[in-house]
C-alpha cells in the first residue's frame, strides 16, 4: 500500500511548526497605560497589498499623508520602494514633501533583508535628502521555514549581512521578523539579538497571519523585553504590527502597548492583505477613550474618506465609528433615551446614553430615524428636527406607514407623507 500522506489539518496542528503562544500559561501582565506611544500608518505599504484595493495617485497619497499629523500618527511606511520604479518615484516625492511641508513625519520603507530591496532605499533617502527607516523582514516560524527551506543559521547570517549593508550605507534599520507569533522563543530571541547586536534602531514583532490573542502577545512582547533587558540592549524601541485576520487586531495593539511596545502600526479602514490590518481609526478611538492619548480626532472622517476613495474600498455602513450607521438609531426603545438625556439639556449625556463613543469625539453627532423597529419617540424627534410640530396626527401618520415598510423611511418618504 502506498504511504498514507499526512493531511491537512495534521500540519496544522504540528508543533513542530507552529509554535503557539497563546497556549502559554496566563500571563499576569495588566492592562497599565504605557508611558508613550507612537503610531505608524502602513496604509500606503501594507494597506495597498490587499488584493481588492486600487492603487492611489501621487496627488491622493500625498492628500493622505498630510492628514496623518492632524491625528498624532508620527511615523508612516510611505512605499515599497523596492517593488517597481513607479513606486520608487513616489517614495522620493513622498520624502521630499516631508521636507519641504516640515511635516512632523518619519517615513519608514519596508524591504526583504536583500540588497536589491535595500538598495532603492538608500536611493529615495539620497535623492530626496529625507532620512528614511528601512524596515528589514524577514519570515521566522517553523512552518515558513519548512517552506522556504531556511535553518536558523542560514536566519541569522541573513540579518547580520543586510543590516551591516543598510547601516553601513547611512540607513536606520527597524528589524522586522514575520510571523513572530508563531516562531519559537529561542529562533525569536537569537534573531532579535542578532539584529541588536549589528545596530538596529528599532525592533518590530509581527502578527504576520492575524494568529495571535491578547495574551499571546503579551507573553510574546514581555519574553523580548526580558531577552533584550538581560543582553543589555533593553533601550531598544519595540514595534508591534498586526492584522485582523480573527478580529482581534486593535485589542492586541492595545495588549501590546500595555506589555512594553512603544509604537503600533496600523491602516485606515484596517485595509491590507487578506482581511487587512490593524484598523488605525478604530485603535485611535480607543487609545483616546482609555486615555492612553490626548489627541483631538475630528479629521479622523476625512482620514477615512479621503482612503476609501483613493482604494475604492467602501466604509460599510455599520464599521466602528466612521459608518454610516455608527451613530444612528431607529429603534423606539434608544430613541426615547436620547430623547429624554436631550430634555434634560445634558450634551454630554445624550452622547453616551446609547453609545459607548461619543459621536462628538469625532466631529458627529447622534441621529434618530424611522423605520418598522421605531416608537413615538422617533417620530417625535424627526418632527422637531425638521422644525414641524409634532401632532397627534402626523405622528400617527408616519408611525403607521414605518410599521408597514421593511426599511428605514428616508426624509424623502416621511415629507411625502406629509
Amino acid at each position: 500500500m502506498p504511504e498514507q500522506q499526512s493531511s491537512s489539518t495534521d500540519l496544522f496542528k504540528s508543533d513542530s511548526l507552529i509554535y503557539d503562544w497563546n497556549q502559554v500559561p496566563p500571563f499576569t501582565c495588566q492592562f497599565d497605560p504605557p508611558e508613550r506611544i507612537e503610531l505608524n500608518d502602513e496604509t500606503l505599504r501594507d494597506g495597498l497589498q490587499g488584493p481588492s484595493v486600487l492603487q492611489p495617485s501621487l496627488e491622493q497619497k500625498l492628500a493622505f499623508l498630510r492628514l496623518l499629523p492632524q491625528l498624532g500618527i508620527g511615523s508612516a511606511d510611505i512605499g515599497y520602494a523596492g517593488a517597481s520604479k513607479a513606486s520608487l518615484e513616489d517614495v522620493v516625492v513622498l520624502a521630499k514633501t516631508i521636507i519641504d511641508e516640515h511635516l512632523p513625519i518619519k517615513p519608514n520603507c519596508a524591504a526583504r533583508t536583500h540588497e536589491a530591496d535595500i538598495a532603492p532605499i538608500l536611493e529615495a533617502q539620497q535623492r530626496s535628502g529625507q532620512a528614511i527607516e528601512a524596515a528589514l523582514f524577514i519570515g521566522s516560524s517553523p512552518i515558513r521555514q519548512l517552506v522556504e527551506g531556511w535553518d536558523v543559521s542560514f536566519l541569522l547570517t541573513t540579518i547580520e549581512k543586510a543590516v551591516s549593508y543598510a547601516r553601513n550605507n547611512g540607513l536606520s534599520v527597524m528589524f522586522v521578523t514575520e510571523d513572530t507569533t508563531r516562531a519559537r522563543p529561542e529562533h525569536v530571541a537569537a534573531m532579535y539579538l542578532t539584529a541588536a547586536s549589528t545596530g538596529v534602531s528599532r525592533l518590530c514583532l509581527a502578527d504576520t497571519v492575524g494568529h495571535a490573542t491578547p495574551s499571546g502577545v503579551q507573553r510574546l512582547v514581555e519574553f523580548l523585553r526580558e531577552q533584550l533587558q538581560s543582553a543589555g540592549f533593553g533601550h531598544l524601541m519595540l514595534d508591534w504590527h498586526g492584522h485582523r485576520d480573527r478580529g482581534l487586531d486593535v485589542v492586541n495593539s492595545l495588549a501590546a502597548l500595555s506589555a512594553g511596545a512603544s509604537r503600533v502600526h496600523g491602516c485606515a479602514l484596517g485595509i491590507g492583505e487578506r482581511v487587512g490590518n490593524t484598523a488605525m481609526d478604530t485603535l485611535l478611538v480607543n487609545l483616546v477613550l482609555e486615555g492612553w492619548m490626548d489627541q483631538d480626532l475630528r479629521a479622523l472622517d476625512e482620514y477615512c474618506r479621503l482612503a476609501s476613495e483613493m482604494t475604492g474600498m467602501p466604509i460599510p455602513r455599520n464599521y466602528p465609528i466612521m459608518g454610516e450607521d455608527a451613530f444612528t438609531t431607529s429603534t423606539g426603545v434608544h430613541a426615547a433615551a436620547i430623547l429624554k438625556a436631550q430634555a434634560k439639556g445634558d450634551t454630554w449625556l445624550e452622547d453616551r446614553v446609547y453609545s459607548s463613543v461619543p459621536a462628538a469625539l469625532v466631529g458627529r453627532q447622534q441621529t434618530i430615524t424611522i423605520g418598522p423597529m421605531s416608537g413615538q419617540a422617533n417620530v417625535v424627534a424627526w418632527l422637531k428636527n425638521h422644525q414641524m410640530e409634532p401632532t397627534p396626527a402626523r405622528i400617527a401618520l408616519i408611525l403607521n406607514a414605518a410599521k408597514q415598510t421593511s426599511h428605514v423611511l428616508s426624509d424623502d418618504e416621511i415629507l411625502s407623507l406629509l
